[in-house]
């Protein structure tokens, strides 16, 4: 016998879902809305952290230009600072150098008194060629110069004529001139003497020579 199908009356509607499905789908929605709300929140607290965050880079930067300038500043017056320091170390310099140029100077004009002191101790040709410029005699008058003095006195200054007044490498008569006060002793002072004496008296040394071969003296 066929099964006969179950009548189903057309207007009844939907069979009612149970109470269970009810309260998952309220506590799905709930849980979302909590966890859209608690994304917002927290969106809100991570842009707050950012916000406090990025706050100090923020006043950094507004900060750095202020703090270049003060370096700038810095900077400059430590420049000016050591240009002023330089510049004084300069004069320091200066005026130890200074000092040091007159010490050197001082020390250069007691080096040349002492030469000339020392002079005496020289040979007495050596001296004789050192001051021939002073009286305006060109070296090649010395050979005329030694001849003669080779012939007065061989070049001694304590060379002594026992029959005259005589006496040094000039052989200048002591009684009949007046000497200078060391004459006696220092033979730069007897060829000086002697350079002026044939200076004033014959020109030149050559010429006192020609006229002491003639005369036997001059």
């Amino acid at each position: 016998m066929p099964r006969r199908d179950e009548y189903v009356p057309k207007h009844r509607g939907p069979a009612p879902e149970p109470s269970v499905k009810k309260g998952i789908k309220k506590t799905v929605m709930f849980s979302g809305v909590a966890v859209a709300t608690t994304g917002i929140a927290v969106t809100s607290g991570v842009l707050a952290q950012q916000d406090a965050a990025s706050e100090p880079a923020h006043a950094a930067l507004r900060a750095a230009p202020q703090l270049d300038r003060d370096a700038a500043g810095t900077a400059g017056d430590s420049a000016l600072a050591g240009r002023d320091a330089q510049a004084v170390s300069r004069g320091d310099r200066r005026t130890a150098v200074d000092q040091d140029k007159l010490a050197s100077l001082g020390q250069t004009s007691g080096g040349q008194a002492t030469r000339t002191e020392d002079l005496s101790d020289a040979d007495p040709r050596d001296i004789a060629r050192q001051l021939l410029p002073k009286y305006g005699f060109s070296q090649d008058q010395f050979s005329c110069l030694d001849a003669l003095y080779m012939s007065e006195s061989g070049w001694d200054p304590h060379a002594d004529n026992p029959s005259s007044s005589a006496y040094g490498i000039p052989q200048a008569l002591t009684e009949t001139h007046d000497m200078p006060a060391d004459y006696m002793t220092n033979p730069v002072t007897q060829i000086e003497w002697g350079l002026d004496y044939i200076r004033s008296s014959y020109g030149t040394p050559c010429a006192a020579w020609d006229f002491k071969q003639s005369n036997n003296w001059y």
